[in-house]
């Protein structure tokens, strides 16, 4: 990963992240509203059941009076109150939870749709499991904060309200005495908070780490085991996990001291607190046992929601370590090119023009050096060199994938920036030497979302690239499932289907990334004279490794380390005995030696 995206590993302040996902709350302050008043309704009715044993022991049992009638009141009530109690905290959990998933699908949909927003600069230098991590997994753990923890904190922080509030009714003293207990409790939040962070910031970024290796192993399992390298993937996955593991455990040493064992401890000294207090009392007065039983309840229920509280802090820490990496993907402002100006001009002719364009991918290093050209309308460039001369580049640039930095670029005489994307995806084809294709059916993938494009567009689009034999020929025709990446086609059919995909856009520029590459020998005869019936009437930019592909161009580059070093028809390039020159000659060397080493035909 480059240096400018370093910041995407480094956690955000817990603050600003705690208010950013509050403020996805906001647009459900209705239903919230609703809950949160059940919530204390609930808590509420909880709190006084010990209040009505105490009225029952200390005004009833004790003094041996049993009158039916206020009895069965008693009983009645304390019956109706848990009842009530149970459906409330059923249905506030209900609506805390609903809300949470519809935050949480928003959330998605929002890091999602920004990171379509991003510049293929940006997929160029971060790998795709880390952002497939923080799209999946981060915002999963973000899911479990709305879903048990805000939820749990809101009704646990009410309840202790309610507790102290029913200590205080009782007594007024002691329950002062108990409050040096919140104190003790917030220093030991206060240290798990700072400690975890640091653990779970680390945890999340080889959980990364993890999917990226993964990601790229299953991709490039061919060659992995091609070349044997299974025990070397082996053991750096192994590395990876180990580091994440130990992550884990440093957490989870830290969650056994600081979460249950030190509440534990502190209940106990608060449980002997009530005892020695009621004990030194009973010297000198009488102690109401009633009184006793409701302060020794009321402390198991106080410590019984702190104890839920600190389990579910590491439960709040993964949640906002995973935020803050979401958030700083959601900040991150490497946009994809977009238009410049309030005119809205289109795209009729199709003429392209370079003016003395320069371009760096890092910043520092040139891989194009001046470029000038102009293609007009219906004409052929084919751009040729060898690899990292700059060809692709000159497409990139072309298809605004990236900024131009010096120079400028030209369509029917206007900037390319003013352009907007609709149209210039619209009018403009490119057919890349790896085509992809899409989880569906082949229909889908020739049309690709496009709804104007009919099922007779596509059959001629189709019929257009001699894609048609072979896609009548499988089980289920045009409607024949696609895997990923197309993986059961071969690249030939691939690449005819991405020709036809192309197609039937009837773009009015052409841009063509060695196109025919991947494509055996025959079909490629058939797909140029596609190509020729393309070509017509629309401005074709063609990158070409196989230079015999490329003779009747009207206009014919030769790119080396990032400049034009020849340019002209073949026959002119032939002529100048230079680069041009040698590359033809290898290759129809090359061509040539193949040919005598397949002996003749049977």
């Amino acid at each position: 990963m480059i240096e400018r995206h370093k910041h995407l590993l480094t956690p955000l302040p817990q603050r600003p992240v705690f208010k950013r996902l509050l403020a996805y709350a906001k647009s459900h302050w209705k239903i919230l509203s609703v809950a949160m008043v059940l919530l204390v309704g609930g808590t509420g009715a909880e709190i006084l059941g010990p209040i009505l044993i105490k009225i029952f022991i200390d005004d009833f049992l004790t003094p041996g009076v049993f009158d039916l009638q206020p009895l069965i009141f008693l009983g009645a009530g304390y019956v109706l109150l848990h009842l009530s109690a149970a459906v409330m905290n059923y249905t506030q959990s209900l609506l805390f939870q609903k809300t949470a998933l519809k935050i949480i699908q928003k959330l998605r949909i929002d890091i999602f749709e920004k990171v379509e927003q991003l510049g293929l600069s940006f997929f160029d230098q971060f790998p795709t499991g880390g952002l497939v991590s923080r799209i999946t997994n981060d915002t999963e753990q973000v899911k479990e904060l709305y879903v048990s923890v805000l939820a749990t904190f809101l009704q646990n922080i009410v309840f202790l309200i309610g507790v102290f509030a029913a200590m205080f009714y009782l007594n007024v003293q002691l329950a002062l005495f108990c409050l040096v207990l919140l104190p003790m409790i917030y220093i030991i939040m206060h240290l798990y908070r700072k400690f975890s962070s640091a653990y779970y910031a680390e945890m999340s970024e080889k959980l990364s780490e993890l999917n990226a290796r993964l990601n790229e192993s299953i991709q490039g399992m061919a060659i992995i085991q091609l070349f044997r390298q299974e025990r070397r993937m082996n053991r750096e996955f192994k590395k990876i996990n180990e580091a994440h593991h130990n992550a884990w455990y440093k957490s989870m040493k830290l969650d056994g001291l600081l979460l249950r064992p030190a509440v534990d401890f502190i209940s106990i000294m608060a449980l002997v607190l009530v005892l020695t207090f009621f004990g030194i009392t009973s010297l000198n007065s009488p102690v109401e046992i009633g009184v006793l039983y409701a302060f020794v309840n009321y402390l198991d229920r106080f410590f019984e929601p702190v104890n839920q509280i600190m389990q579910r802090l590491s439960i709040f820490q993964q949640a906002m370590i995973s935020a803050g990496r979401v958030f700083r993907l959601m900040d991150h402002d490497e946009f994809a090119p977009a238009k410049t100006g309030t005119a809205d001009p289109q795209i009729t002719k199709g003429e392209i023009e370079f003016r003395n364009v320069t371009f760096s991918y890092d910043g520092r290093q040139d891989v194009l050096k001046n470029i000038s050209f102009k293609v007009n309308e219906g004409d052929t460039l084919a751009l040729v060199g060898h690899t990292g001369s700059g060809k692709s580049s000159i497409i990139n640039l072309l298809m605004r994938f990236y900024t131009v930095e010096h120079g400028e670029i030209l369509i029917d005489g206007i900037p390319v920036e003013e352009f907007s994307n609709e149209e210039l995806r619209s009018k403009m084809g490119l057919v890349l030497q790896d085509p992809f294709l899409f989880v569906g059916d082949v229909t889908h993938n020739i049309r690709l979302f496009d709804s104007d494009i009919s099922d007779s567009k596509v059959k001629e689009a189709a019929e257009f690239v001699h894609a048609d034999p072979f896609i009548r020929e499988l089980p289920k025709g045009y409607g024949h499932p696609v895997g990923e990446r197309g993986a059961t086609f071969s690249s030939g059919q691939r690449q005819l289907l991405s020709f036809a995909r192309t197609m039937a856009k009837e773009p009015k520029i052409l841009v063509l990334d060695e196109a025919t590459a991947s494509v055996d020998t025959e079909t490629e005869t058939e797909i140029q004279k596609a190509l020729e019936k393309m070509r017509r009437g629309r401005t074709t930019i063609a990158i070409a490794h196989r230079l015999s592909t490329i003779k009747n161009a009207d206009h014919i580059l030769v790119l080396y380390q990032g400049r034009i070093v020849e340019q002209g028809k073949h026959e002119e390039l032939l002529a100048q005995k230079g680069l041009y020159e040698k590359m033809y000659l290898l290759q129809q060397g090359a061509e040539k030696l193949a040919v005598s080493e397949q002996g003749p035909a049977i």
